[in-house]
């Protein structure tokens, strides 16, 4: 019998995806991740907009279409948000939330129903082996203590928990020792990752630095960049110099309304002190255009702000009104003055100016990788290139020039040129 599972959202939905696969495939059946057709359609849904939700009911019109006979199971933020608008769509057997979702392999039989269940307070364990390619995500924390008043994660997710070092190790030991390269730690905050209740994500890098292994951040808040993390981070040999800090504006006064907790100069302190240990390093980042309340010369700060940093890249989001986050409730209370709708021809004029400087920044950072020479893991031959990244994250382009098969292995790559997007090498 043939599953396919379907993920959308982020990276911990895909970790959480490759553990049902896993499960899956372990019971006998025949597992794909691509759309296709199939005796039984795995969705796990992505609810941090508006839109996530609705692409998530779309997906299953794609299923009826491709088999109109088949069963299909829905988990993920979506239908833990709101499990009901699933419920009379064709052919959806069963629905479960976040909780216990390796569950929803036993219900795979079983009559139409629902069971969304109360969000836990310690971390489900999950666990998986291997990898499609030479990475592989690693999920160590869930959950999120920030509420920032755009996001709806928290009601979703729940509160921060961490996994077990002990777990974590041990699948991080399983995974290289079945060819993994390049480890990506993720979860919902992994910044909050804690052991008996203290900080410890640099105790549990020291740890996974012992193993042959890349490692990287999946991202990273930036109160917890500290000149002692840093220079602690600098002395690991498997550590990846690749730093997603989610900024969502360079405005003080959009960044309290966000309740994001810190200003636009600490932000910029914080990643001066990465700059200074790793002065190759890529830092990429989040921006929100056109927040509730945004004023020009708020959207001018963030501007500024941006130039100051020059990011290696940023994903540019227009503000999406998000039914249950605080915003939304401000919004519809109609009492707060410092919150009101930006216009969408505003939003879509703020967002084209900053994609501009976007492409300018992301140039320009490429054109500085140029004669340096770097580690790349080569993921793919496309054509008559391979294609790999660098531990700073630097999309690298090498021309196959000879019958060697360098992909999933490690070589040292100088950079030639600027290429496409990312940088031209050959493999020395």
């Amino acid at each position: 019998m043939k599953v396919v599972i379907i993920t959308l959202g982020c990276k911990v939905n895909q970790y959480e995806s490759d553990a049902l696969a896993e499960t899956l495939i372990k019971k006998g059946y025949e597992v794909s991740c691509e759309l296709g057709t199939a005796d039984i359609y795995v969705l796990n849904t992505c609810a941090v907009t508006n839109e996530a939700e609705r692409k998530s009911r779309q997906m299953i019109s794609k299923f009826n279409r491709l088999n109109p006979s088949a069963k299909i199971f829905v988990c993920g933020c979506a239908s833990q948000n709101n499990f009901k608008q699933f419920s009379e769509l064709k052919n959806v057997q069963f629905i479960k939330g976040n909780a216990n979702k390796l569950k929803l392999i036993e219900n795979l039989e079983v009559d139409k129903g629902e069971n969304i269940e109360d969000l836990p307070e310690i971390y489900e364990k999950m666990f998986i082996s291997s990898s499609k390619n030479k990475r592989a995500f690693v999920k160590i924390q869930d959950g999120c203590n920030k509420f920032c008043f755009y996001c709806i994660i928290p009601y979703v997710r729940g509160r921060s928990r961490s996994r077990d070092i002990e777990s974590i190790k041990s699948e991080v030991e399983t995974l290289v020792k079945n060819g993994i390269k390049e480890i990506v730690l993720t979860g919902i905050d992994i910044s909050d990752y804690k052991i008996d209740g203290k900080p410890a994500i640099i105790t549990l890098l020291k740890e996974l630095d012992k193993f042959n292994v890349r490692i990287r951040l999946s991202s990273f808040e930036v109160g917890l960049i500290t000149e002692s993390l840093v220079n602690e981070l600098k002395e690991l040999k498997n550590f990846c110099p690749h730093f997603h800090l989610s900024m969502q504006s360079g405005s003080d006064g959009v960044l309290r309304r966000m309740n994001r907790h810190y200003t636009s100069s600490e932000f910029i302190s914080a990643v001066n002190k990465i700059k200074k240990i790793f002065p190759d390093t890529a830092i990429t980042t989040d921006v929100i255009v056109g927040f509730p309340g945004e004023t020009d010369e708020e959207f001018n700060e963030t501007v500024g702000t941006i130039n100051k940093i020059k990011f290696a890249y940023m994903h540019i989001f227009p503000f999406s009104r998000r039914s249950g986050t605080a915003v939304d409730k401000i919004l519809n209370l109609k009492t707060n003055k410092d919150y009101f709708l930006v216009g969408s021809e505003i939003i879509k004029e703020r967002s084209k100016i900053l994609q501009k400087i976007n492409k300018e920044m992301f140039e320009n950072f490429n054109k500085q990788q140029i004669g340096k020479v770097f580690e790349v893991i080569i993921e793919e031959l496309v054509d008559v290139y391979f294609i790999g990244h660098s531990k700073n994250y630097t999309k690298v382009y090498i021309k196959k020039d000879n019958d060697i098969d360098w992909t999933n292995e490690i070589v040292n790559v100088k950079v030639l040129s600027f290429y496409k997007n990312g940088v031209a090498g050959i493999i020395i």
